[in-house]
């Protein structure tokens, strides 16, 4: 006990010498905060919406000022640990809103998680972006479309689906045709895609043999390079990474830009990035890739 209380007491001594001798810092200065419109400023809005009966979850980034502003759909991969939010940002300080979304039976939206029903989900989060335009400053005349490798997949299909979208992006865009092919003559490479699918607890519904099924039943319809008849009349970007261990530069990329090249009708931009599959080294450069191409889509 003698020994506890000389601690205590030395300790209390410390402190209060510490106390009174300790010198008194000046307040920082307070920086400048970053110019915005106050009447309209900048935001992110938990929104949700519903598709075919189901609820969706989703972000709408709305950009600084009164606007209207221009609008990108967002749209992630498979199974979507990737979600690009760096890009959402990016492209609200450059002006542009951004609805960020989960399809159905992903991350906690409602219903089950298909092929068909991503394509569904974009066409049904384009339109809801479109109605509710008043309400978050967005011009409904100048939406694009911008996705990642399932994302981009979904992307293309949905742009082909709508007349309305002027222009879609696909970074890394998986080519479901292709993919069918390679699991027609490559088993071990359908039973890996098979087991990762079953592994996906946050894609509600799915399994692996449901998606193989769905894979070899719409082979034709899943095909990128089979969509190019209907996106005539529309600007185009497909964004490779050369180190993609996912969506191969040989396979997908090269041949998806040469056939979309190939017609005169599609306004084509093809960019090779050194980036793995979700451009981990090259971030800047793929978000000023993006941005810079949307501009002529504002």
């Amino acid at each position: 006990m003698k020994h506890a209380s000389l601690f205590a007491a030395l300790t209390g001594a410390a402190l209060l010498a510490a106390c009174t001798t300790a010198p008194v810092e000046a307040p920082a200065e307070t920086a400048a905060a970053p110019a915005y419109d106050e009447a309209f400023p900048p935001a992110i809005e938990e929104v949700s919406f519903d598709s075919h009966g189901d609820r969706l979850n989703g972000l709408v980034y709305v950009a600084d000022g009164p606007g209207p502003h221009p609008a990108a759909v967002l749209l992630h991969g498979f199974p979507g640990n990737e979600k690009n939010l760096d890009l959402a940002q990016d492209m609200r300080a450059a002006g542009w809103n951004v609805l960020f979304f989960h399809y159905r039976g992903a991350w906690g939206s409602e219903g089950d998680y298909t092929l068909t029903h991503v394509i569904e989900d974009v066409g049904v989060a384009t339109d809801w972006l479109r109605t509710h335009a008043d309400q978050y400053r967005t011009n409904p005349d100048h939406i694009v479309l911008v996705g990642h490798s399932m994302g981009g997949f979904a992307s293309l299909q949905a742009a082909a689906r709508d007349e309305a979208i002027a222009c879609a992006a696909g970074i890394a865009p998986a080519d479901i045709g292709v993919s069918a092919k390679v699991f027609e003559t490559n088993p071990e490479t359908k039973a890996g895609f098979m087991a990762y699918s079953d592994s996906l607890q946050m894609l509600h519904g799915l399994t692996g043999e449901k998606i193989i099924a769905e894979v070899e039943a719409n082979k034709d319809a899943f095909s990128l390079q089979g969509l190019a008849p209907k996106l005539e009349g529309k600007r185009i970007l497909i964004v490779g990474g050369d180190k993609d261990g996912s969506v191969s530069e040989e396979l997908v990329i090269r041949p998806l830009i040469a056939a979309y090249e190939a017609d005169p009708a599609i306004d084509t931009t093809g960019v090779m990035l050194s980036g793995d599959h979700s451009f981990s080294w090259s971030r800047g450069e793929l978000i000023s890739t993006v941005i810079n191409w949307a501009e002529a889509c504002r």
